[in-house]
């Protein structure tokens, strides 16, 4: 029984730190995976003179080897930002940002979908 108690109380002070840790891995994970579209958003932009049209077009284009899988929500789900693109003469419009689509808070305090 005592033997069984302090397993009990390990337990408990050891699976909180694990899921803060997988949690923090997550994170780093999702910011490295942002850090790495946003940098082929921008030289796709500045190899074809122009701005991709979705993360599918940088993938056939070979920018991407596939679209990552978002680490918080577990989903192929990435919030794309399309805008005006600056190279453009007549206006027109593709894919400036990335976000993830998760409207969780982060362990920062901030919202993963404003990262």
């Amino acid at each position: 029984m005592i033997v069984m108690f302090i397993i009990v109380i390990l337990a408990s002070i050891a699976l909180p730190q694990y899921q803060r840790h997988v949690l923090h891995a997550r994170e780093t994970v999702l910011k490295d995976d942002l850090f790495k579209m946003r940098a082929m958003i921008d030289q796709y932009a500045a190899d074809k003179g122009k701005l991709p049209q979705s993360l599918d077009e940088l993938v056939t284009a070979g920018y991407l080897r596939e679209v990552p899988v978002d680490p918080i929500t577990n989903e192929k789900d990435w919030t794309a930002e399309i805008g005006e693109d600056p190279n453009s003469n007549e206006g027109e419009q593709g894919l400036i940002n990335v976000r993830s689509s998760s409207t969780d808070t982060a362990t920062d305090g901030s919202s993963y979908n404003q990262w």
